[in-house]
């Protein structure tokens, strides 16, 4: 159609075991915001990886036709030479380089042999002024936050004249103030001309910025939604991605009896690690019992995974002092290996940097906490590495060809269950859980719950780490707010909104600004 910049017609791409996408059409509007919704391993990223370049033309069938015009692009430098600009989830930013580095590199401005640093800087400001950023250019990277970094990687886009913006899962490390920023800099975009598709597994978010919204589920095009048209609630969303009704977003905990104290920790306190004077977790004294899940509430920077982290095994932070007690034994957990040796497990955010060998299988990665139950007199029984791996890939349905597949290989969701898995063959009792469901689909998202119901159904205690209020409201029998690194409020389940929540939080930061005029 005329009015379409981007048609993706028939696009089938294939990986060793596995066809990932299975002719898909895809067709955007010129000056839309497009988005791209579907359970994890439906196919959005490999989609998006064929249309910038980065799988080139010749290793998928299917054409794709931009601005009225067949390419083949080899590369992603041809299809920014289009104006096709994608931001991965992940970012690509050098944390030592300033930002106006980061934006021109390898877009450099200058002279072949000589790079212009008055025209970089020049550049980068103006840009940074179009997406709303007053940081100096000179700035590192690191010394700005992760959603003023996403935002550099817009300004980073547009410097490359992108008139397509693809934004994969852009919001899912960012708070609710960031995220709906990001999203409004989209809106002002497309009044401007721009075209963008965004990926997301965030349903209110996608409904809210979306002018059409396109369902992908296991490699096929399913349906196009279009506000205004069509429903666009989430349920219905939802029904599309998942191919049913998703009766209740959180699973019931049915029978699961709350026992005795199995993790008391008493006036927690600790350090920066770097910046030695910095008190990140500040006199925090909480508790969980055998059978509960108890949820960790509060803003990015809160301390929520610097307390978790410092607990397990001082994998964080200096001067830590305070008492932590497992089953009513005050232990002395010095190291990650105690700390499991203690039953203690931490879950981490980051599953792709922390958490899992991305390009090892999933077999070596589920025993990785837990060797020497497969290990006789130091030598690793590979079968029953094999055979431990396949129990808890039927027990926690993570869909795989073989348990001989690479991590990395796996869809977001899946790389989570791995590392769930991970952790479950070591047999804790107290098991932390940081952002167990970022970046994962509501169809993943209810398995990882039910897996939770299941552990505290075994008499485990989890905690739950979470940014996402519907999810700690959901999920757990008590809540603690932690705000600056302090614990600023204790909610029941049935106590508990996001309000309260919220105004804990903000009441404490009135009190602090007081203190200090």
């Amino acid at each position: 159609m005329a009015d379409n910049i981007l048609e993706m017609r028939g696009i089938t791409k294939e990986f060793p075991g596995v066809k990932a996408l299975d002719d898909v059409n895809f067709a955007v509007k010129k000056g839309s915001i497009h988005a791209l919704v579907g359970e994890n391993g439906a196919g959005k990223s490999t989609l998006m990886n064929v249309l910038s370049g980065l799988y080139p033309y010749g290793s998928y069938s299917g054409d794709i036709v931009y601005e009225g015009e067949v390419c083949k692009f080899s590369n992603i430098k041809d299809s920014e030479s289009k104006g096709i600009v994608i931001i991965h989830q992940e970012l690509a930013l050098v944390p030592y380089m300033s930002i106006g580095e980061n934006m021109f590199l390898g877009n450099e401005q200058g002279k072949k042999y000589a790079i212009d640093w008055d025209k970089t800087h020049a550049e980068a400001t103006r840009y940074l002024k179009i997406v709303g950023l007053t940081e100096s250019s000179k700035t590192l990277i690191k010394d700005i936050g992760v959603g003023k970094q996403q935002m550099v990687e817009i300004a980073k886009a547009l410097a490359k004249n992108a008139r397509l913006l693809i934004l994969d899962e852009p919001t899912s490390s960012l708070n609710e103030e960031d995220s709906q920023a990001l999203l409004d800099l989209l809106l002002q975009f497309k009044k401007q001309g721009m075209t963008s598709i965004i990926i997301s597994h965030k349903i209110n978010e996608v409904s809210y910025v979306a002018d059409d919204i396109t369902v992908l589920r296991d490699g096929h095009t399913i349906e196009t939604l279009t506000k205004g048209v069509d429903d666009f609630s989430e349920d219905r969303i939802i029904r599309g991605m998942v191919g049913r009704e998703l009766e209740d977003r959180f699973p019931k905990r049915h029978g699961v009896q709350i026992g005795e104290v199995a993790l008391e920790v008493k006036n927690w306190n600790v350090y920066h690690p770097i910046y030695t004077e910095k008190k990140v977790i500040d006199d925090v004294s909480f508790h969980v019992c055998r059978g509960e899940v108890v949820g960790f509430s509060g803003l990015m920077g809160a301390g929520r995974t610097e307390l978790a982290m410092s607990l397990f095994g001082r994998s964080y932070g200096t001067e830590i002092s305070g008492h932590c007690f497992i089953h009513g034994k005050e232990v002395k957990l010095h190291s990650p290996r105690q700390a499991i040796d203690a039953g203690l497990a931490y879950v981490t955010e980051d599953r792709k940097g922390n958490g899992l060998i991305l390009s090892n299988p999933i077999s070596i990665n589920t025993t990785l906490a837990n060797l020497k139950g497969v290990t006789k007199r130091g030598v690793i029984n590979r079968d029953k590495e094999m055979a431990v791996a396949e129990e808890y890939r039927v027990k926690l349905r993570t869909k795989t060809p073989s348990v001989l597949q690479n991590v990395g290989n796996l869809s977001g969701g899946n790389q989570q269950k791995v590392l769930l898995a991970k952790w479950m063959y070591a047999d804790p009792d107290i098991l932390i859980l940081d952002e167990p469901t970022r970046g994962i689909d509501v169809g993943a998202k209810y398995e990882i719950y039910c897996i939770i119901n299941d552990l505290v159904a075994a008499g485990k205690s989890v905690i739950m780490i979470s940014s996402e209020l519907p999810e700690v409201l959901g999920m757990c029998d008590r809540i603690y707010v932690l705000n600056e690194g302090r614990i600023v409020g204790e909610f029941t389940q049935a106590e508990a909104s996001q309000e309260k929540i919220m105004a804990s939080i903000l009441s404490t930061d009135s009190a602090a600004k007081e203190k200090v005029q």
